[in-house]
């Protein structure tokens, strides 16, 4: 009977939250990544370098997220995710459409570190509002569905942006000018839907059954006690807590790899001699793979129960991936290595982000996962910049592949030296090990 209660619940949960999750997802992405494809024409149109490219895409932008990140999603847990997160997409829209008006360096510095401010809190607060409707045995498999928002929005969004790309002159406009505008839109209008479709918690949710409402709540009281019946942590704790910091730094690496690669993905594949408009296809090929790679690696990490061995391979995957796109860059086997670095660095979140779930709850729980995802995302400041760097000072990609290879190294290094068997400890609390079904 328990069982049938779950499936019955948890079914009800997923359809309800997953595909409109992962859709916000899929268009914060689509505004985030797009400066990649923007720049195959923009950064002629205002005489930016690779390393000035590199500074606003990617330092610019992840400063402003830095300063935010832990106090917005304090923030959500105080107020609620409806309207925390309708408030995050309707600003970062404006601030993504705002891009389109950027006439030179300054002004492209300015406006990506005011994106940078508004979407900070959207990642870690979707985590945490999971948290909220996901037991434990279930939170690998709602990341890698909710994640696969990445690839997809690589996928999707690449072609879209080239072929807006072609809007050139269009009323005036550039074709960079264009994609911004009609990119941004979607969080706008999302951002108001948001408003009329989240539950911020179980309790309130019209749409279960009383039986189902009950179960629910009751298994999500359970483990939260079993978690704080170990030791409990406030906000400045979870800040400080070695396993925080080993998280952190896990992040950072991934982080360095997955956005130093999607913010020259666009250059690397069009060295292949593709035009403009054939480069977006071709560079969704990496993130199709990817998403296959992730939502495999997310079922096996909650069949499993097994985070931390699972989070290691993954890094290892990229590195792998990494280091032969680099050393056959120019020819299409590079291709086959961005799409094995994209099965590691998306293939690794499933088992990574239930893992601070395990041993912090309520305000820590937000801080800790907004500070693990601001620390982790500060890599977006360095990668771009010094892949952008190494171009233009050898003329070559090869270089700053091997970087990024590097930094997925450190992250499969601290994985298996720093981080606790976890699934051991979770037996030890007595939480839910088994394979949900």
């Amino acid at each position: 009977m328990e069982r049938t209660i779950e499936q019955r619940t948890m079914r009800k949960v997923y359809w309800r939250l997953l595909p409109f999750t992962g859709l916000l997802y899929l268009i914060c992405y689509v505004d985030r990544a797009n400066v990649g494809f923007a720049a195959l024409t923009m950064r002629g149109d205002l005489g930016l370098s690779q390393a000035a490219f590199g500074l606003g895409a990617g330092t610019a932008f992840f400063i402003g997220y830095f300063i935010l990140e832990v106090p917005s999603n304090v923030i959500l847990d105080k107020v609620g995710a409806r309207l925390w997160i309708a408030r995050i997409m309707i600003t970062w829209g404006l601030a993504s459409g705002a891009t389109a008006f950027v006439v030179g360096p300054y002004s492209f510095y300015l406006v990506r570190f005011l994106l940078g401010l508004a979407e900070a809190g959207f990642f870690p607060g979707m985590v945490l509002f999971f948290t909220y409707w996901f037991p434990v045995a279930h939170r690998g498999r709602i990341i890698a569905g909710f994640m696969t928002a990445i690839p997809i929005s690589i996928a999707i969004g690449a072609p879209i942006s080239t072929a807006l790309l072609e809007l050139n002159g269009v009323l005036g406009l550039t074709g960079w000018q264009w994609m911004y505008l009609f990119e941004a839109a979607p969080a706008v209008i999302f951002g108001i839907a948001v408003l009329f479709y989240l539950t911020d918690r179980p309790e309130q949710a019209k749409w279960l059954a009383a039986d189902e409402k009950a179960w629910l709540t009751g298994e999500l009281a359970r483990e939260r006690r079993q978690v704080e019946s170990v030791r409990t942590y406030s906000l400045w704790q979870s800040l400080y807590n070695p396993r925080v910091l080993a998280l952190s730094a896990i992040y950072f690496g991934v982080a360095a790899a997955s956005v130093g690669l999607v913010m020259f993905l666009a250059q690397i594949v069009k060295e292949l001699g593709l035009s403009n408009l054939a480069t977006g296809p071709v560079s969704s090929i990496p993130y199709i793979v990817g998403t296959v790679g992730m939502l495999v690696l997310g079922y096996i990490t909650d069949r499993t129960q097994e985070r931390r061995w699972n989070c290691f391979v993954a890094c290892m995957i990229s590195v792998c991936g990494l280091a032969l796109a680099g050393w056959t860059l120019g020819s299409w086997l590079s291709l086959l290595g961005l799409s094995i670095a994209t099965v590691g660095f998306y293939g690794m979140k499933p088992s990574f982000w239930p893992m601070p779930s395990l041993f912090l709850t309520g305000t820590a729980a937000a801080a800790g996962i907004a500070w693990i995802n601001a620390v982790g995302n500060l890599a977006g400041t360095v990668t771009p910049f010094i892949v952008g760097w190494i171009k233009d000072t050898t003329g070559s990609f090869s270089g700053g592949l091997y970087v990024l290879a590097a930094f997925s190294l450190m992250s499969a290094l601290v994985t298996l030296l720093c981080l606790p068997n976890d699934r051991q400890a979770a037996r030890d609390r007595g939480l839910a090990t088994q394979p949900a079904e």
